[in-house]
């Protein structure tokens, strides 16, 4: 990952605070980007209540592996996020 990805995640983080999701319970809070923590299975990931997994995900089956950032599109936000495996940080907006 480049320095500045990273510096980026860090001053959202240190601003906003952190959640670490590592059940299968839905968790829903205003999200700015979801770092996956380890190899990882989503549920959903959710923008205004719906479900946009297949639109941040390639194949929305697979497991996405561990350190993978995942932003929404310029000016949205994550609303939720729910997982069948693994371990992700979500960065509060």
């Amino acid at each position: 990952m480049a320095n500045s990805q990273l510096n980026a995640i860090e001053e959202m983080a240190l601003q906003n605070g952190t959640h670490v999701v590592n059940n299968a319970t839905e968790y829903t809070a205003d999200i700015d980007a979801i770092y996956v923590a380890e190899d990882t299975v989503f549920s959903s990931i959710k923008i205004l209540g719906s479900d946009v997994k297949s639109t941040y995900l390639a194949d929305a089956t697979a497991t996405i592996k561990g350190g993978v950032i995942i932003a929404p599109v310029r000016g949205s936000k994550f609303s939720g996020l729910q997982l069948t495996s693994g371990s992700v940080v979500a960065i509060l907006k």
